[in-house]
């Protein structure tokens, strides 16, 4: 069998490829990106076989298929410009409405010219890792997929091939890179790919039998995807709480003033969108390849299983925006306490200076310019005295004021009882 590329060298490829593409203006009419676009071909017989073949769309023949997957960059971009990249690569054989329904944001099902052609692509921009887009045209002998971004758990690997020989693979160690025993040292960075896929010892991913087998993976594959990013969220939020917990009052300032909490409840919500348009697809999936005579019963199974696991994942991402929002209601009402305590040692220094500048105010006084306290020999006769019983007479007509609705709904609610007890 035709050996290619492994998925961990073709996902570096094409990240290594997408960080430098150049933006000059060119790129920027056409709307073009060479080198920019990743793709990826498969051929499989139909008996656990497949190889690499090149860019160039072919139906398959009797137990035959092929795949063909296409990765849009992950960077902001206009819908315009990544239905652009689609008819670079798919037209022809692709019509103009098949590209579009792939690449438009919303949930969608349905046959377009006999092909069964779906999408559950999430609105926003396309530089976020809270953006998901997956959309699949699919034949009896043919599937064209598109994502958004790498996924590499999308990617074949060939069974019996060893988790220690592929992590060399990855990155061939350079001179110097070896403990005091001569051992191989493998970086960071290629210990994080191998947890992202998930690959176990001396075992793969299944190599699809047939177009149904293939569309299940596809399907895992996003549902993994988004397991995924439930569970950094989870790890993110389990840290955020422990520093929480070890840090003092900078730490919580410093945490409300960069709104971490409310900017990480609005990416649960977009991530609750992304999996609600799932819900709405996957179903219909289900509903219109049961009536394909190429489907399997198994298949069938397997696509509800993953229709269970994305309720059993909106239910954890709807238990984590509960725990992010009894975190910052916790946050809120420690700043509201904050401002109380400020407030309250404020007012206990406005107690203390009021009588002062009561006093101050009372003695600094000037009353000879006031006309009914100066006599005949022009001169204050009683002026300060009539000043402080002015200055008591206000506001006690100020409380008055308050007080009369109040006393005059209890006297009329007296003189009610003793007329009811008269009568």
């Amino acid at each position: 069998m035709e050996e290619g590329l492994s998925a961990p060298e073709e996902g570096e490829e094409m990240e290594r490829q997408l960080s430098i593409v150049p933006l000059n203006e060119n790129l920027l009419h056409k709307a073009r990106y060479p080198g920019a676009v990743g793709k990826k071909a498969y051929t499989f017989d139909g008996r656990g076989n497949f190889k690499h073949k090149e860019w160039k769309y072919v139906e398959g023949s009797g137990e035959e298929f092929c795949w063909y997957h296409v990765e849009l960059p992950k960077w902001n971009q206009t819908l315009s410009q990544s239905a652009q990249c689609l008819i670079d690569l798919l037209c022809p054989p692709l019509k103009l409405p098949e590209i579009l329904s792939l690449v438009s944001n919303g949930p969608y099902c349905g046959h377009l010219d006999g092909a069964l052609v779906f999408r559950a692509n999430s609105p926003g921009p396309a530089s976020s890792k809270f953006t998901f887009r997956i959309a699949a045209r699919v034949t009896e002998h043919s599937v064209i997929s598109v994502s958004l971004g790498a996924m590499p758990k999308l990617g074949l690997w060939s069974v019996g091939q060893s988790l220690m020989r592929q992590a060399t693979n990855l990155e061939t160690p350079k001179q110097g890179e070896q403990n005091e025993r001569g051992n191989v040292v493998i970086r960071e960075h290629v210990l994080e790919y191998l947890l992202m896929i998930n690959h176990s010892e001396e075992a793969g991913n299944p190599v699809p039998k047939s177009v149904s087998n293939l569309l299940v993976h596809i399907i895992s594959t996003h549902v993994d995807h988004l397991q995924d990013v439930v569970t950094k969220l989870e790890i993110e939020l389990d840290s955020a709480e422990l520093e929480l917990d070890k840090g003092g009052v900078a730490v919580k300032r410093k945490v409300l003033d960069d709104r971490r909490f409310p900017k990480m409840h609005l990416d649960l919500q977009r991530l609750l969108q992304v999996i609600a348009h799932g819900e709405q697809v996957f179903p219909r999936v289900k509903e219109k390849l049961s009536s394909k005579g190429w489907s399997g019963t198994q298949d069938l199974d397997s696509l509800e299983e993953l229709i269970g696991q994305l309720n059993r994942l909106k239910e954890s991402v709807g238990f984590i925006a509960n725990r992010v929002t009894a975190i910052q209601t916790g946050l809120d009402s420690w700043q509201s306490e904050q401002i109380n305590r400020k407030l309250y040692y404020l007012s206990i220094i406005s107690i203390i200076f009021l009588p002062l500048s009561i006093i101050t105010g009372v003695f600094g006084m000037n009353v000879g310019g006031i006309p009914w306290i100066v006599q005949n020999n022009r001169e204050p006769k009683d002026g300060f005295r009539n000043v402080i019983f002015l200055c008591l007479a206000v506001p006690v007509f100020l409380l008055l004021c308050c007080v009369f609705p109040a006393l005059c709904a209890r006297i009329i609610a007296w003189h009610r009882k003793g007329a009811v007890k008269r009568s």
